[in-house]
């Protein structure tokens, strides 16, 4: 196992892991769910602290149920029951929280939000979803990558429609792991521009590939993962996006039809169906969205118990 440098840090985004530390974190989180915790309760009289900023399902439920089977014990909060809904600063709410809890997942907006935070923090926090990044995220999804593939290696994995924080994870991500990584999205939404020169630098560390266009069906050419997420994410307004632009990058049948034989599909949910994914690909045979939640679990127990273990 390679030494990490997570123990008793934060994780803000995958910035801070190399390849060797990221592939080590999701070969930790396969083991984890094949043979299970065994008594493995780094967080044994621990509190943890879960402040959701933003509406949460599967980040809130996944990391609430990964410290209680860690042996802690979860603290939900929500921005509507605190003081941060009335004009308390977030460098504040963290110096306070700090004095209570062990260690804080947040969910929030600006990635520099959750950077202050942070900051004024004196224990462990970890990013549970900015604007920017979902690093907990794309770490269940290289979880499933290898449950599926085996390996990262020469894996082609196409990302279909808005550049967001999930394509913005899923790009630190495949590019430190050796893989081909295709983005596709409409003119104006693609990719943080900072981020796809950021891994480019890691293409040539790891020898990966990544391709930024504007052509779903090019992506999808032989593609080992079909990968999408909805068009208009949380915080944002339907209006403000060229929604008919975005009508061909839907992940259906047909598109499926130029990529392997043995595709996975992945969405990180919730999926608008029928809008950027059709419900026959949903709930189809190369569908792998359920382990793919399912995996959200996982992947954070391999990671509480390296930060806190």
């Amino acid at each position: 196992m390679v030494k990490h440098k997570l123990r008793d840090s934060d994780f803000l985004s995958l910035q801070m892991l190399d390849g060797d530390e990221l592939e080590d974190l999701v070969e930790e989180a396969l083991r984890l769910k094949r043979e299970g915790t065994k008594g493995f309760k780094p967080l044994s009289q621990k509190m943890i602290g879960i402040l959701m900023e933003k509406q949460s399902t599967r980040t809130r439920v996944s990391f609430e149920v990964a410290v209680r089977k860690l042996g802690g014990y979860p603290l939900v909060m929500s921005k509507g029951d605190m003081q941060i809904s009335t004009g308390e600063t977030i460098g504040d709410t963290g110096r306070v929280l700090s004095r209570y809890l062990d260690g804080l997942v947040v969910r929030t907006f600006g990635q520099d939000r959750l950077e202050d935070f942070a900051s004024a923090a004196s224990v462990p926090v970890i990013n549970a979803l900015t604007d920017e990044s979902h690093p907990c995220q794309a770490l269940a999804d290289m979880l499933t990558v290898l449950e599926y593939k085996g390996s990262f290696a020469g894996i082609k994995l196409a990302y279909l429609g808005d550049g967001n924080n999930v394509a913005n994870s899923l790009m630190r991500a495949g590019t430190k792991l050796g893989m081909e990584i295709t983005i596709a999205s409409p003119e104006g939404n693609e990719p943080d521009r900072k981020i796809v020169e950021e891994c480019g630098k890691y293409c040539e560390l790891y020898g990966s590939t990544l391709v930024i266009g504007g052509d779903p069906v090019e992506a999808a050419d032989d593609a080992d993962v079909i990968y999408t997420d909805v068009w208009v994410s949380l915080g944002e307004k339907a209006e403000d996006k060229p929604l008919e632009q975005f009508k061909r990058f839907q992940v259906n049948y047909e598109l499926l039809q130029n990529a392997r034989d043995d595709v996975i599909v992945m969405h990180c949910l919730p999926a608008k169906r029928g809008v950027e994914i059709t419900s026959e690909v949903l709930d189809g045979s190369h569908s792998v969205v359920w382990d793919q939640a399912e995996n959200r679990l996982h992947a954070q127990i391999a990671l509480l118990g390296m930060i806190f273990g």
